[in-house]
């Protein structure tokens, strides 16, 4: 009787130290995801970040006045700069 009872207990003890192992694996999966969905979300804020940036600079573009060569050379060069940066940030997120 305490044979039977004593190995019914192992076999309790055996259970639970694989559902124990089976929640450490999963609970070491969740955490990579969680890590990989952080760095995403850091890629997303810079992204839009950028986004702002460009409006930004796009609106300081549009509110030079409109006269005059220097002016439209800037604006060409200020756009010819925005351009570059977007084909650097196109690389980097390669």
């Amino acid at each position: 009787m305490i044979h039977e009872e004593l190995q019914r207990l192992e076999g309790l003890v055996a259970r639970a130290v694989n559902k124990i192992r089976q929640a450490e694996r999963e609970n070491a999966a969740l955490r990579e995801d969680l890590v990989r969905m952080e760095d995403l979300v850091r890629e997303k804020d810079e992204v839009i970040e950028h986004f702002k940036n460009q409006i930004k600079i796009s609106k300081i573009v549009h509110n030079i006045p409109a006269g005059g060569k220097a002016s439209a050379e800037l604006r060409e060069k200020i756009n010819n700069y925005i351009k570059e940066i977007d084909k650097i940030v196109a690389y980097l997120s390669e």
